[in-house]
């Protein structure tokens, strides 16, 4: 509950800070941001012969790549395109390409899953966000003519691609190293981690919704209000139909599979945010809406899994 307040708070204060002002130039930088205070506190507790997990669970490996970058795309595609905004479709379309994400590690850990293995998923997902732009692109490509739109716009995939795995994986690797090195330092960000955790994710949702792009919102609600509730049901379906599939394709009494577990029903939102600034002038400002509501409906849905499967 905590957690769901401080995203709506964040999240509220920002578009607010944002239409009382002129609001926020994106930069990168916020990227670099979340690597350090998001992703590096969680690769403390990695080595690097941890590697070898990659062919000895192989299987598992593959399993969450079917699911992640097939199943649930399937899933984003059917329910966009039902929609009948190319917008919300994109947006949607876009979580179900970014699996797992910040916060990912700390319910892997809490539930007794797999962390070392946990975090070889996040890796191998970080660096296929490549492929996720370009299944986004494509998707935008063979469906802009069923909801009688113009795609002209391409998406450079280079241009995500290698800074955000610069920034949200490389960086906070060898950082994390580095602060291993220090332990006054590392016992410091063990022990405040999670008010670490906390506060950057306020302050990422604060500095996102608070973009002078998102302020283009406005218009949506003075002109298409009912499309809020159409992307709300969209997550929702979404969400739901992840679940169940998930539930029944993973073994949850495999600390490995529990990992992969999570990496399908929990997506990489933060990201898909950041994503998706770069891409309203292609898909449209609805294209936000389905990564907000993920935001709703994805962190209750998680605290109610653990609760269900760990018993806490």
């Amino acid at each position: 509950m905590q957690l769901i307040i401080i995203v709506i708070v964040g999240s509220v204060l920002g578009f607010i800070y944002g239409s009382y002002t002129d609001g926020f130039i994106f930069s990168s930088d916020i990227c670099l941001f979340a690597g350090l205070t998001l992703i590096m506190p969680s690769l403390f507790n990695f080595r690097l012969r941890d590697v070898r997990l990659v062919w000895e669970y192989r299987s598992i490996l593959f399993k969450g790549m079917l699911v992640n970058y097939l199943l649930l795309p399937l899933f984003a595609m059917g329910i966009g395109l039902a929609t009948q905004d190319f917008g919300i479709a994109a947006g949607l379309f876009l979580v179900s390409v970014l699996s797992g994400g910040g916060m990912v590690m700390h319910w892997i850990k809490k539930s007794g899953a797999d962390t070392s293995f946990g975090f070889l998923l996040l890796f191998a997902n970080l660096v296929f966000v490549s492929l996720s732009m370009l299944m986004l692109h494509t998707f935008a490509t063979y469906s802009a003519g069923y909801f009688n739109v113009t795609y002209d716009e391409e998406i450079s995939i280079e241009r995500f691609a290698e800074e955000v795995i610069i920034l949200l994986i490389i960086i906070p690797f060898f950082a994390s190293r580095a602060v291993l090195l220090v332990k006054p330092l590392e016992e410091k960000i063990r022990k405040y981690k999670k008010l670490i955790s906390q506060s950057s994710i306020f302050i990422i949702l604060f500095y996102l919704f608070g973009l002078q792009n998102t302020q283009l919102l406005v218009d949506i609600y003075d002109f298409e209000p009912e499309l809020f509730l159409v992307a709300f049901g969209a997550v929702l379906l979404f969400y739901l139909l992840t679940y169940l599939a998930s539930r029944w394709i993973y073994d949850l009494d495999s600390p490995q599979e529990r990992a992969a577990f999570w990496h399908s029903i929990t997506r990489y939102l933060t990201l898909a945010l950041v994503l998706s600034t770069f891409s309203l002038n292609a898909f449209g400002v609805s294209m936000l809406l389905p990564i907000m509501y993920s935001y709703i409906v994805q962190i209750p849905l998680a605290v109610y899994v653990n609760k269900v499967y760990s018993g806490s």
